[in-house]
């Protein structure tokens, strides 16, 4: 049997970056769409569902793969002919990347921090690049997304159970797609749950719309290729609890479920407050938690790009109660037509990865 078509390991920065490319839907539309490819595939979902599920063909999606598993971030953005050539080659500004990212500490300079002068002079001492000017670092930097502020403030996950997290959570996404049979007590549906929004209204010059904000609940059975949402006025422990009871009544009590979100506080439970906890194992329901930092791996962020994409982008509800009804028709309409030929041609046209 040929191995399965997977991208490489990634750590929780470029997981970060990749949610953060999908999550602003904004700039290249291509851009976009490779990503999601990318994130999917690290999400552990295999080819054939990720072609399903980003309109497109199979051999895309794995000569996409192959692209991001060679060159990294750049295979996500369009290389349009024409213009100046780049100035540095790729494996140098993968060296200057990952020299940028790493601290002064680790190759023996007395700094906490990079500045552009510090970087450039070490650069240059040890032979990445033979020169480069402080302006031409900045804007290779800044086109790698890579900024001083990130360094400083870089967030990796210190969570100490991130394996046995991730390895669970990986080990859901493989029962869910077939790839694994549950074993006995283990869960036959998998949700993935988080919350859309804040979700407000566009406000025009004269006066404003004192009505608050609302916040979409959305879960995504990832077996059924399903969407379920509940829009309500404020997200807190008890409003998650009530989703979670309509996500239970949808399936037989004998039935396991698994539940699958970050570490939001609602989602949690804490020494103060085990209702979360009391709740699923009362209703046979297994909680599982993306490790600290790595919401990347939660698979409905691809349903809230999706969300967006065909129905918040470019509109100017009137009211709550107007953009509610949109959102719930989406749901419906996308529901129906997850698997429709024409649907696809529709996004192909407008999305070409």
């Amino acid at each position: 049997m040929a191995e399965r078509v997977r991208v490489r390991e990634i750590d929780d920065d470029e997981g970060q970056r990749l949610l953060q490319i999908i999550r602003r839907g904004t700039g290249s539309v291509v851009t976009w769409r490779r990503a999601q490819m990318v994130l999917l595939s690290a999400q552990g979902m295999p080819v054939d569902k990720i072609a399903a599920v980003t309109f497109t063909s199979p051999d895309r999606v794995r000569d996409m793969i192959h692209n991001f598993n060679a060159d990294g971030f750049n295979s996500l953005y369009p290389q349009y002919k024409g213009g100046r050539p780049r100035t540095f080659t790729l494996p140098e500004r993968r060296e200057i990347k990952k020299i940028s990212k790493s601290k002064p500490a680790e190759h023996g300079l007395p700094f906490s921090t990079w500045s552009l002068v510090k970087l450039a002079d070490f650069l240059v001492a040890e032979g990445v690049v033979d020169e480069i000017s402080h302006e031409g670092l900045r804007i290779l930097l800044r086109e790698e997304s890579v900024t001083f502020q990130r360094v400083k403030t870089w967030k990796a996950s210190n969570d100490p159970d991130y394996a046995a997290k991730k390895a669970r959570v990986e080990h859901l996404y493989a029962i869910a797609d077939g790839e694994v049979l549950p074993d006995p007590g283990e869960p036959e549906v998998i949700f993935s749950i988080d919350e859309f929004g804040p979700l407000n209204l566009q406000p025009h010059p004269g006066y404003t719309r004192p009505h608050g904000v609302r916040h979409l609940f959305a879960a995504y059975d990832l077996g059924k290729d399903q969407l379920y949402g509940h829009i309500k006025k404020s997200k807190n422990r008890s409003k998650f609890l009530e989703f979670c009871r309509y996500l239970r009544s949808l399936h037989p009590a004998e039935k396991r479920i698994a539940i699958v979100c970050d570490n939001y506080s609602p989602h949690l439970t804490t020494k103060r407050c085990r209702r979360v906890a009391d709740w699923a194992e009362a209703n046979n329901v297994e909680i599982a938690y993306t490790p600290t930092n790595s919401s990347w791996l939660n698979r409905i962020e691809a349903q809230f790009t999706a969300l967006r994409y065909f129905t918040l982008d470019g509109t100017d509800h009137l009211s709550h109660k107007e953009q509610g009804s949109m959102i719930r028709r989406y749901i419906i309409w996308r529901n129906k037509h997850a698997q429709d030929e024409r649907l696809r041609e529709v996004v192909n046209r407008a999305n070409v990865a």
